[in-house]
């Protein structure tokens, strides 16, 4: 039975587990967008999000701990500096995952996993959408109302128009 065996073991041992998982949060520490397998960046997500979690309380404690999994001081110096200032008033959820499509070779499903504030394009998308208020009330609608009617009594004006050069075009073959 499969009790109490959430995580993804990915077809490998413990070390190499382990391994495999510190250097994609590595790499996507330091480069913000990895591409890897969908099964990867789901485990990845798992892995990086805690760590992350850490990053925001900038102490000697949190930072050993994050060295543990990690290992490597340039993403430490990465992470507590650049990544703790953009996520700092973010209440988890820090990594993206959008599937990519499938790999030529063997099929397997694809994915781009990223870290939420360092995508510039979808922040700015964000950023001018405004919230409008809407009510129930029609009273804005029944002067809105004339308005259209005028522009509508002129379009049929407009269609014989554009109906008599169609219609003289099989006439002249």
């Amino acid at each position: 039975m499969r009790h109490n065996k959430k995580f993804n073991h990915l077809s490998r041992k413990k070390g190499h587990r382990e391994a495999l998982l510190s250097n994609l949060a590595i790499s996507l520490i330091m480069h913000k967008r990895i591409f890897t397998t969908l099964a990867k960046a789901k485990a990845l997500r798992m892995y990086a999000e805690p760590l992350i979690t850490r990053c925001k309380k900038d102490d000697m404690n949190n930072r050993r701990l994050v060295f543990s999994y990690l290992q490597n001081k340039e993403a430490i110096k990465e992470l507590f500096g650049v990544v703790a200032e953009k996520v700092a008033d973010r209440p988890g959820g820090y990594t993206r995952i959008l599937k990519t499509g499938h790999r030529l070779g063997d099929n397997a499903e694809m994915a781009m996993i990223e870290l939420v504030d360092f995508n510039e394009n979808m922040l700015a998308e964000k950023a001018p959408k405004a919230k409008t208020r809407r009510s129930r009330r029609g009273g804005k609608k029944a002067e809105a109302a004339p308005a259209p009617e005028a522009p509508k009594a002129e379009a049929p004006a407009e269609a014989p128009e554009a109906e008599a050069p169609a219609a003289e075009a099989p006439a002249a073959e």
